[in-house]
């Protein structure tokens, strides 16, 4: 049976860079925290994808440190609403994923600094 994913396919799409709004709209998700965690999800690396359009369209995937995360049902609304904060964003879509899982490999530095992992 053949995969659907060649050797070498990027797990999670890249994200929109270069956009001039792609660093506010990272701050905006740096505003949201998961409430068992004290690192934003950003730093945590539960934003996989951010996918900015030219006429201010984002798409947003995410996941969860784990599937039964109490908030699974909220998150994604916290994270539309602190998006859709940002001037020139005009409208937000945010997809959960569980491919890839999340893992303690995907947090930054910083966020293994303040949870004492380094």
């Amino acid at each position: 049976m053949a995969s659907d994913v060649n050797e070498g396919d990027l797990l999670i799409k890249p994200s929109t860079t270069d956009h001039p709004l792609y660093d506010s709209v990272v701050e905006a998700c740096k505003t949201v925290f998961d409430p068992e965690i004290p690192v934003n999800i950003y730093d945590l690396g539960l934003i996989y994808t951010i996918t900015l359009a030219e006429d201010g369209k984002t798409d947003i995937i995410m996941t969860l440190t784990a599937p039964g995360c109490p908030v699974a049902g909220e998150m994604p609304g916290w994270v539309a609403d602190a998006v859709s904060a940002v001037p020139g964003v005009q409208s937000v879509d945010v997809e959960m994923t569980f491919d890839p899982q999340w893992g303690m490999d995907m947090m930054s530095d910083e966020a293994r600094l303040e949870l004492g992992f380094m």
